[in-house]
Formats: structure tokens, sequence, C-alpha cells
């Protein structure tokens, strides 16, 4: 039986918003499904234009990058959702909803606070529905970017552990500036601008 490709595969790769000050040379990773892999790093050091490079928002100078399905889940769960609809018709208006109660009952929700709008939810329940947007997408990759430093400590941990019930269908790309999150929650550690 072959192995199947990885999820993301970046290949000697360089970038920079100038060739005479690159944030990336010759830089590869390889994801797979059931991986979490960490991007850590400080500001400024390239972290979020990974994930422009990698969803091709950016293209790089050098090198190939070959990616499945990627959904994002951001730092700011209230800025990823607009503020006049239902969490349900944000939802509905980029996923495949039919295995919606599957998703609910993993990530915790209740299927009431669909029908509410952003603001009116905790930051836990807006980022858990996040995660749940981002899941019904079929990704192959889920990349998220901070997604729990606007939540305090427990909720951290909680809707950490909720993404990581995913990783029999996704591989997961976490950007974090918190090294002992990495630790805990990654099979590897990337480490930009340092």
């Amino acid at each position: 039986m072959s192995t199947p490709p990885p999820l993301i595969s970046i290949r000697e790769m360089d970038f920079g918003y100038s060739r005479k000050h690159l944030l990336f040379k010759d830089f590869s990773l390889e994801l797979n499904r059931g991986e979490v892999c960490a991007v850590v790093g400080p500001s400024g050091a390239g972290k979020s234009t990974l994930f422009d490079l990698i969803s091709g928002e950016l293209k790089p100078l050098k090198g190939s990058i070959a990616t499945g399905r990627i959904a994002q889940v951001y730092q700011d769960p209230y800025t990823s959702f607009h503020h006049s609809y239902t969490i349900r018709n944000q939802i509905e208006d980029v996923a495949d909803v039919r295995e919606m109660a599957e998703y609910l009952k993993i990530l915790e929700l209740d299927a009431a606070l669909l029908e509410k709008r952003p603001f009116e939810l905790s930051g836990g329940q807006l980022q858990r529905c996040s995660i749940l947007r981002a899941l019904l997408m079929k990704p192959d990759v889920i990349l998220a970017d901070e997604p729990t430093s606007a939540l305090d400590n427990i909720i951290q941990l909680q809707v950490m552990k909720l993404l990581m019930k995913f990783l029999d269908r996704v591989g997961i790309l976490l950007i974090t500036h918190d090294e002992d999150l990495a630790r805990w929650a990654s099979d590897k550690i990337i480490r930009v601008g340092a």
C-alpha cells in the first residue's frame, strides 16, 4: 500500500518582500493527515506570511508549494464573522451543513447558538463556531492562526483539544507565539525568524 502524499509540501522555497531581505530561504515543510505542526517565532518573523503563501495569496520567489483543500481559523473570531448575520447564515454560505449535528456534538455547541449573531456569543463559543465552519468546508488542512490567543487559559485548552479531535480527518498547521501550547499540541515545531 503506497503512502499518501503530504497534505502540504513546501520544497526549497524562498520568499521575501524584497530579494535582499528574505523571510524564507530554502524553506521546506511537510504536513500529513493526523499531524499538528506548530510554526513559532517573534512578531514580524513571517508566520502569517507563511499562511498567505500556503493559501496562494502570495507566490514564492523560488521553490514549490503543493496543498490539499484548506480552511482557516483566525485569531479573532469576532472579525471572521459579519456582525449583521446569524452564525447559521454565514456557515451555510460556504459549507455543506448535512453533517452539522455530528460536528455540533463533538464541538460541544448548542444548535441554538447558530441562530444568534456573533456579538451575542462569548469568544470561546464564537471560536468553536469558527472551527465548525472550517470543518464543514471539508478541508484536508486547517490553517490555525493563533486560534486561542484571544481566549482565557482554560478556554484556550478546551478549544485546542476540540480542534485536535478531528486529526483523523485533517492535518493542522498552527501559528502560535505560545511555546507551551506548541510543545503540548504539536508533533513538530518549525521556528521562523530565529
